[in-house]
């Protein structure tokens, strides 16, 4: 079993984002004390949070905060380790027969590939094992691409809240003109939570969508190479073969994620 290891990526990337902004502050004059403004994080964070919970279903929430922890993670199993397994597994059944594999399903992790290998062993029509499992990979992709669209949503309500932030702000700015030092602070409120929408939606929340949702397509993949693999054995395909045909889904990887991340090429 591969440990896990961190993304060092998405880490610096978040570490260079707000080390910018509160490094052009602090160039600037300015503290950090100035941007700590607990009424604002307030408005912003619980506001955000409300209207998500109005909008999605609560096990969508629970399970967008179980998923958050992975993007900070390398996935554990590579496409290429994904191809040699498979390639094990049809080595086994080429030589020893299906049958061999029912020994090892119980020791498979992967619930998708542990899976199919059933059907495989249990001597299921190809096409029936086919249509069953690609309704497993629909419903797989729906249920991970609902964390993806709470993210991006939540990107979308985050700086609006911080907007009201900014107006509440106004108000108590107006109401209090004729008490100059409280002037000042409410125009610091109504500021900072527009400046923590708009941080909170282009350096977490949207960018964690497009890192989750990148996470997501290839896992796809993944499952879409542990198929075509277990069809493959199940009609007597070698090693080789196999192996050959497995080596598309690599490029195709790259080329996918490509695509997402940069939408203008799928056009």
């Amino acid at each position: 079993m591969n440990k896990r290891r961190v993304d060092k990526s998405t880490l610096l990337g978040t570490f260079l984002a707000v080390a910018g902004i509160v490094g052009g502050l602090v160039l600037d004059g300015g503290s950090v004390r100035q941007i700590l403004q607990p009424s604002a994080a307030l408005i912003v964070l619980a506001g955000t949070l409300g209207v998500i919970l109005i909008q999605f279903p609560m096990k969508t929430v629970i399970d967008t905060f179980k998923v958050l922890p992975t993007i900070f993670y390398e996935r554990s199993t590579k496409a290429t380790d994904t191809l040699e397994e498979m390639v094990s597994y049809c080595t086994q059944a080429r030589r020893h027969g299906i049958l061999r594999l029912d020994s090892q399903l119980a020791d498979i992790e992967d619930k998708f590939l542990r899976k199919a290998l059933t059907f495989a062993v249990d001597g299921a029509h190809p096409q029936t094992m086919r249509e069953n499992m690609e309704l497993e990979l629909d419903l797989l992709d729906e249920r991970e691409l609902g964390a993806v669209k709470l993210l991006e949503a939540s990107g979308g309500f985050a700086p609006t809240l911080g907007i009201m932030g900014a107006v509440l702000g106004l108000i108590q700015v107006m109401q209090r003109m004729d008490n100059v030092t409280e002037i000042g602070r409410g125009i610091a409120v109504a500021f900072v939570s527009t400046l923590y929408g708009l941080g909170l939606a282009n350096i977490l929340l949207l960018p964690l969508a497009g890192k989750l949702r990148i996470r997501i397509r290839e896992r796809q993949i993944a499952r879409e190479m542990v198929l075509e693999a277990v069809l493959a054995i199940m009609d007597g395909m070698g090693p080789r073969a196999l192996r050959e045909r497995l080596e598309c889904y690599l490029a195709e990887e790259a080329v996918k994620v490509e695509v997402i991340t940069r939408p203008e090429l799928a056009a």
